[in-house]
């Protein structure tokens, strides 16, 4: 009795690193993902200090293919890699990116990503018609998480650091928006795609 319980002991203690690198490998890959995205390099957009970057788009398809948590661990690593002063952020910045005119649109990662993550729901591609409904349905998350909630918080922030009303940061923060929808469907018909090889 005492040797079989020993033996499960030890199973244990042998699957929970397992479970650990299991369920902390996809996060670490999106947060290089990310760094990966900055390091590619950045467009500037006249009336705004915030670049364009392939990030946003990163982040929509880590929400769309991990868990909520595994997606807000994946931002959560690379904004405390930044923290640290490793210059992973858009042109080779790291912590003085989180306190600057940009910082809304990093920190409104971690909520947008959780609501993309929570929204966007199974997939089901077991017909043509489900599938469309599944990529319509990520589209939408990849919207509402990756656009409208963080650019609340980078405008609103953006606001509060530089002093410009609201209106004139939104209106600036346009010249991101096309591109970000054509993100937004990019990423549901890439994560779409992606769960029917999983399958």
């Amino acid at each position: 009795m005492q040797s079989s319980h020993t033996a499960a002991s030890a199973v244990s203690a042998v699957s929970v690193p397992r479970r650990i690198a299991a369920a902390s490998w996809k996060p670490v890959l999106f947060a290089v993902l990310l760094y990966l995205a900055a390091a590619a390099g950045e467009i500037p957009v006249p009336g705004t200090p915030v670049p364009i970057t392939l990030q946003t788009f990163v982040v929509m398809l880590a929400g769309l293919m991990l868990t909520w948590r595994q997606a807000a661990s994946s931002v959560l690593l690379y904004l405390a890699a930044g923290a640290l002063g490793l210059p992973v952020f858009a042109g080779g910045a790291s912590t003085m990116a989180l306190v600057g005119p940009s910082a809304g649109f990093l920190f409104g990662w971690v909520p947008g990503i959780i609501v993309i993550a929570l929204l966007r729901g199974k997939a089901d591609l077991s017909t043509p018609g489900a599938a469309a409904l599944t990529a319509g349905r990520y589209l939408l998350a990849a919207l509402l998480g990756g656009i409208v909630v963080i650019y609340f918080f980078g405008v609103t922030v953006q606001s509060t650091l530089t002093g410009v009303p609201v209106f004139t940061v939104t209106l600036a923060s346009m010249g991101f928006v096309v591109g970000d929808v054509i993100k937004a469907v990019v990423a549901a018909l890439a994560a779409s795609g992606l769960s029917k090889l999983g399958r």
